[in-house]
């Protein structure tokens, strides 16, 4: 269950980094860091308690991934030149 429930938060953790950047561009960290949680959180596949839940207990994981996802995207724009 874990691991699904890390695969699940690493794909939404990507999508989630992605939006926000869309959204702030540059800069405006803090404000794209909790938008991505936000995104994250929102989109569980899970009941609204158990996305609480989860939020609470898992909160250092879904920060942890969105620190990743920000670092996979920018190596992506440096792949494509940006």
């Amino acid at each position: 269950m874990v691991r699904t429930l890390k695969s699940i938060i690493k794909d939404l953790a990507q999508n989630a980094v992605m939006i926000a950047e869309e959204e702030f561009g540059s800069g405006n960290g803090q404000a794209k860091k909790q938008t991505a949680i936000e995104y994250i959180v929102k989109n569980l596949p899970f009941s609204e308690p158990i996305k609480h839940i989860i939020s609470f207990l898992f909160s250092k994981l879904i920060d942890e991934l969105v620190e990743t996802a920000v670092e996979w995207l920018h190596r992506q724009k440096e792949i494509q030149g940006e």
